[in-house]
Formats: C-alpha cells, structure tokens, sequence
C-alpha cells in the first residue's frame, strides 16, 4: 500500500508543484479534453479532480477522460475500424438506441469515416472503460489540495476507507453490460468495436483468444500511465494491442469460473444446520451429483 494514494490531480502529479500544474489546480482545469475547460467528475461545482491513483507500484486511471491525452485512443482506434488514408471524424457521448426505441446508453465515441462530401461511409464505436474504486477517494483529495506544496508525499496508508481500485466491480458492473447491450448493437449491424482501458484493468480479465487484426471484430487498446521526468507528468503510452472476436470474448468476460462443488456445499450445510439449529454429525453431505 502506497502512503500517498493519489497519483494525479488535476492533470498533473502530486509532486509536480511547477507553475502549470498550479494553474490547473487552483482553477480545477482539465488539460485531457473534457467537454468543458474545467473538471466536471462528481460535481461541477466541487470537482472530484482525481485522474488516477496509486496502487502497489502501479498508477491506475480512474476517470473515463484522462483516456483522452492527445486523442491517442482515437488514433488508435481508427487504424482498426478504417483503412489507411481514411478520413474520420470523432463524436462523443452518442446516444444509441434499441429496435424499440429504447435507450441503449451513450457510446463514449464514435468513429465516423468519410468521403471527399462529407457523408458518413463507416463507423465504429470506441468505449473508454476506467477503474472504480473502493473507499474513499475525496477525503485526501481535498486534504492534498489545502496544501499540495506540503503534502505531496503524505502518509494516508493508516487512514480508514483508503481508496483501493476495485477490478471486479469495473468489469462485471460496468464493462460487460456496456458490451452486451451497445456492443451487441455494433455486432449486429457488422460494426467493430474497441475498448480502451488500463493495463492493470486488462490483466484482471480472463484470458482472452487472440485473432488477427484482418479477422476481428474487437480490439483492445491497453494503456499505461508512463511517468515523463522531463515533463514532470504522466503520459498515456499504449502497451499493447488485442485482436479477439466480439461473442467470443464477451462469453469469456461474462462467465465465472466454477469454483468446486463441494465447497458450495459445505456453505450450504453450515447454513442449514444454522437455521435449524441442529447440526448433523457430519460436516458435509455426501455430494448428490
């Protein structure tokens, strides 16, 4: 567990007190591309202005916009949807919805290729997954920013709820249903999808089998936060690419692994010998399957 829990605020490190970094922070200014010059995550009047946390050796990105640096996730994005020398155009948060006109949700962007008049000849949809995290993230956000000078190396490891990412929430709670239903959209009108998160995120999914890029319906653009000494910051550094089938690798992600049945029953005689209060003389019941 690190002592200080924060990585980024505000677009900048902790640590980084030079005159940009100050900048951003007094005015709670994006620099990632967010809809608005400022921040606007959990509130817009009272910012949560956290870009990433630290978290065993690792800087983890837990807001959807620190993804946007440079448009890299874009770039990358359009040399898998389009061929090369393609001209496209990006449009976030897009509203999809089903057959009966129900809302599907927003797709974070979209990719739209065009021709020489401007008329849309492909598309893509590019989803931007973050970590969610468990404990409480504002509590030393706003402790680090009363003095950022003086609290750059704070000890917040003693402290109650510390903010650790939460990988399963992130993925059963938000990346597959995103997938199921505005990806199934994609899938069934022939359309590729893409997905843009963190490496550390990525390790924490199943193993997934990889296809050539010629033959898939689904990447995966993994990224690392990359620390910059010349530029005393973070830059977005893609660490690789996956080329996987879309129903294939949504089965994967959604699907646990079954655990052993015997220990499902033992769980199962602890609690019936609980209710009834008279626990048999064995502690588990011979496996019936």
């Amino acid at each position: 567990m690190a002592k200080q829990p924060l990585a980024e605020v505000f677009g900048y490190p902790v640590d980084n007190q030079g005159p940009e970094a100050e900048r951003c922070r007094t005015n709670a200014l994006c620099p990632f591309n967010n809809k608005v010059p400022n921040c606007t995550k959990d509130k817009a009047s009272n910012p949560l202005g956290v870009c990433s946390i630290q978290n065993r050796g690792e800087v983890v990105i837990t807001c959807p916009v620190r993804f946007r640096e440079r448009w890299i996730i874009a770039e990358d994005a359009a040399s898998f949807f389009f061929p090369k020398g393609t001209k496209w155009t990006t449009l976030t948060e897009v509203k999809l919805k089903d057959k009966n006109g129900g809302s599907a949700g927003n797709i974070d962007a979209v990719l739209c290729a065009y021709d020489e008049v401007g008329r849309v000849t492909d598309f893509g949809a590019l989803e931007v997954q973050a970590v969610y995290i468990t404990g409480n993230v504002r509590n030393p956000f706003e402790h680090y920013m009363e003095s950022p000078a003086k609290r750059s190396e704070m000890d917040w490891s003693d402290r109650p709820n510390y903010p650790k990412p939460d990988y399963l929430s992130s993925s059963r709670k938000r990346l597959a249903p995103q997938l199921i239903f505005k990806g199934g959209i994609f899938k069934a009108w022939n359309k590729k999808t893409a997905v843009a998160l963190n490496r550390g995120f990525y390790e924490t999914l199943p193993t997934l089998r990889e296809v050539s890029p010629q033959e898939a319906d689904m990447a995966w653009f993994v990224y690392d936060l990359m620390r910059d000494q010349k530029r005393r910051a973070y830059a977005l550094t893609r660490y690789k690419t996956v080329y996987t089938a879309f129903d294939e690798s949504l089965r994967k992600i959604t699907r646990s692994e079954p655990g052993e049945i015997g220990d499902f029953l033992t769980v199962l005689q602890d609690k019936v010998a609980a209710k009834l209060d008279n626990p048999p003389d064995t502690e588990v019941i011979d496996a019936p399957f």
